[in-house]
Parts: structure tokens; C-alpha cells; sequence
């Protein structure tokens, strides 16, 4: 007889690892299954961003991405701390370059006070004397920024559920999804059917096509945008103490180009927004036709064009042209040079659009009676995935 599982969640990156784990925390005993497309865990958003564990310096107060970055942030280092994950609370400072800047920074600090974050607000001197390679007039130093490994997260995550007698399977993309009064049916490409009585689906840059698997029409589109990095040799390990970013521009989306201390060691550069032409599309080269075509007749994605079309064309010409991408970052770090820019894989953002082209700038979620969809999760949803677990589940037991 097939197995009833009390709980299927699609997605074996850091928001599935997550739930699942905490279905199992608050169900004792109860049956829960991970399905992921992949051969391992981690591989798309997961494990393609800075590993930055973030404050919420920027998030509107009062939204859920105020709420569980700063839940999160306490919740993942104590996560680490129990586990023996290795992370370093460097800390950030945030740089105004220029007298523009500087007055942006004055709503940064506001919304720093809103979220009740410490912070420490520093001038031209006291920024050169923390960090003498950033030039700049004045920063914002926030101290419980840090840096670890998500994929190193997600991995101990799923093995708690394992250990917990839980099941993970790889290889297992679901094709499709069969709700009814009694239950759910799910099937997979490679012709496997699960019995489940709920399910979560962390699908990532599939979201909004995991919701059409059930018949509905999502109110929103996932575009992919793919995030450039660079590396720095080994002889600039050192050229920073603290994350390093910039002062972001109210006006765009993005937040900018920045230095990041990996928890390696190594110290990369970036991400830029580039719109990708493939759901997965990892490379400058990746194409997908249809996914291309699917996003090009997207009226969501034409007005956000329209409305941003300097910007966007700015960001498509620095990611062809090295010397712009360089000039984003010697704003605040003059020494660098265009050989210090070496390769370093890309990341790919899953935003959900509208079609009225706003980009979903909170969490979003799609329920039915039995199902919950993760369908915009924008960073800091890393940081934020054990919160987000835990609201998940809260989400399910209110169904």
C-alpha cells in the first residue's frame, strides 16, 4: 500500500530544509517528505549568493522582511552555534561616496532606528581608520552583519531530518499536483507518485509554475535576474575588515555592487541585475528560448523595463564591458584594478513581478486548502528561512 506522508515539501534548498526540519519539531512523529529536483541540496539560490547573514538595515519596518531578518539573523547563528557551523559576525559598513549618498544615508539610519538595530554612525576619519582601502565621507557600521555558508546550513538541516526519520530524495522534479478532499497526489518526471495530506513547495525559480500545476492562475511571474560576480586574488584577502556596501540608490530595485568577505576567506565582488534569458541561466551564454519568449510577452516585465530602462541598460553594458563593473566598485575602493577581477560563478534572483510590473518587494505566499506556495522570496530569505519555516507551518495549521 503507497505511503500517506502527513507532509511532502518541494525544494531541497535552505526554505524546504527549513520547514521540513520544523514540521518535525512540532509534529513529533509525524511523516515528512523532501522532494528535490536536483542531485544535491543547495544548488540554485541557496547556494549561488554572498552568504551574508543580514541585519535588515533596508526592510520597511512592520514588514515580514523586517520581522524575519531580524529573527533570523539571532536564529541562525544560534542554529550555527549549536551545530558547529563555522560563521565570522564581521559586521557591514555601508559607504556614501559623495554628499548625495550621504543624505541618503540619513533614511537609512531612520529606518535602522524603526527596525531597533544597532548601529554606529561614522565619519569621513573614523570610516579610513576601520578601513583604509574604502574611500568615502561617511558610513554606517552595523555590527551584527555576518558571513557563513548556507549550502553548509541546508546540508545539516536536511540531515536532521533524516536523523528524525524524515526522507530526502534527489532526482525527484515534480510534473504534477492532483489536490482533492482527502488529499494530494503528486507526481514526478521520473513517473513517481507521493500520497501526501499537505504540502509545502519552496520551488524557487519555479514558483509560479508549481502553482499552475494545480490549475491556478498565479498573480504574479517569476523573472529571473542574474547576479555577476568577481573574486579577488588571494593578495587582497585582507583588503577589507567589514562587508562593504554601498549607499543603494532609493530609485532602483538592487541594492549594488559590494565587497564581501566569504567565510573562506576569499573576498568577492558584486552582484550586479542582469536580466537572465533562461529560468536557470547561470552563464552569459545560457539561452532558453521558451523561457525567453514566456518572459518577453509578460506585461509585468515590459513596464518594468520602461521604468528602469537606463538602469537596465547600464547593467547589461557592465556586465559585457569589465572596466564599468570595475567602476561601480572603485567608487569606494579605488586600489582595485581590472586584473584583480577574476571569474567567480553567478548567482540567479527568482523575483516575482506583477503584471502591473511591480516587483514584489515582501514575501509572498499562495495557499489552497491543503497546499502552501513560497511564491516570492527575496533575500534576505536565506537569513531568514528559519523564521520563514516557522510562519510557514503557522500558515498551515490556520488552513
Amino acid at each position: 500500500m503507497q505511503q500517506l506522508y502527513d507532509f511532502v515539501v518541494i525544494g531541497g534548498g535552505i526554505l524546504g530544509a527549513s520547514t521540513a526540519m520544523q514540521l518535525q519539531q512540532r509534529y513529533s512523529g509525524c511523516s515528512v517528505l523532501v522532494l528535490e529536483k536536483e542531485s544535491t541540496p543547495a544548488v540554485h539560490q541557496t547556494g549561488h549568493n554572498s552568504g551574508v547573514i543580514h541585519a535588515g538595515v533596508y526592510y520597511k519596518p512592520g514588514s515580514l522582511k523586517a520581522k524575519f531578518c531580524k529573527a533570523g539573523n539571532l536564529a541562525t547563528r544560534e542554529f550555527c552555534d549549536n551545530e558547529s557551523i563555522l560563521y565570522d559576525q564581521c559586521g557591514k559598513l555601508l559607504v556614501a561616496t559623495n554628499e548625495i549618498e550621504l543624505e541618503r544615508m540619513e533614511e537609512l539610519i531612520s529606518r535602522c532606528v524603526a527596525n531597533e538595530l544597532p548601529i554606529e554612525v561614522l565619519d569621513q576619519l573614523a570610516l579610513k581608520e576601520r578601513e583604509p582601502n574604502i574611500t568615502g565621507v561617511g558610513a554606517i557600521f552595523v555590527p551584527s552583519t555576518g558571513i557563513v555558508s548556507y549550502t553548509q546550513i541546508t546540508q545539516r538541516m536536511l540531515e536532521k531530518v533524516e536523523q528524525a526519520e524524515g526522507s530526502v530524495l534527489y532526482n525527484k522534479e515534480v510534473v504534477g499536483l492532483q489536490e482533492s478532499d482527502t488529499g494530494l497526489s503528486i507526481t514526478t518526471q521520473q513517473g513517481d507518485n507521493y500520497q501526501a495530506k499537505q504540502l509545502i513547495a519552496c520551488g524557487g525559480l519555479m514558483a509560479d509554475r508549481l502553482v499552475r500545476l494545480l490549475g491556478m492562475t498565479p498573480d504574479f511571474k517569476i523573472i529571473p535576474f542574474r547576479g555577476e560576480y568577481f573574486l579577488l586574488p588571494p593578495k587582497h584577502n585582507q583588503i577589507v575588515n567589514h562587508l562593504i556596501y554601498p549607499i543603494p540608490d532609493p530609485e532602483l530595485p538592487f541594492l549594488g555592487v559590494h565587497l564581501t568577505r566569504m567565510i573562506d576567506g576569499t573576498v568577492t565582488v558584486g552582484p550586479n541585475a542582469v536580466l537572465a534569458f533562461k529560468r536557470e541561466g547561470y552563464r552569459k551564454s545560457d539561452i532558453s528560448v521558451s523561457d525567453t519568449w514566456e518572459m518577453l510577452r509578460y506585461p509585468g516585465l515590459r513596464r518594468i523595463v520602461r521604468q528602469h530602462f537606463k538602469a537596465s541598460i547600464n547593467e547589461m553594458i557592465n556586465s559585457l564591458y569589465k572596466p564599468g563593473y570595475l567602476s561601480l566598485v572603485q567608487k569606494y575602493c579605488p586600489s582595485l584594478r581590472l586584473s584583480d577581477l577574476t571569474p567567480y560563478p553567478a548567482g540567479i534572483r527568482a523575483q516575482a513581478v506583477s503584471k502591473d510590473g511591480r516587483l514584489l518587494d515582501d514575501f509572498h505566499f499562495v495557499k489552497t486548502e491543503r497546499c502552501l506556495f513560497v511564491c516570492n522570496a527575496p533575500s534576505p530569505a536565506a537569513t531568514s528561512a528559519i523564521p520563514i519555516g516557522g510562519h510557514i507551518i503557522d500558515q498551515l495549521a490556520a488552513v
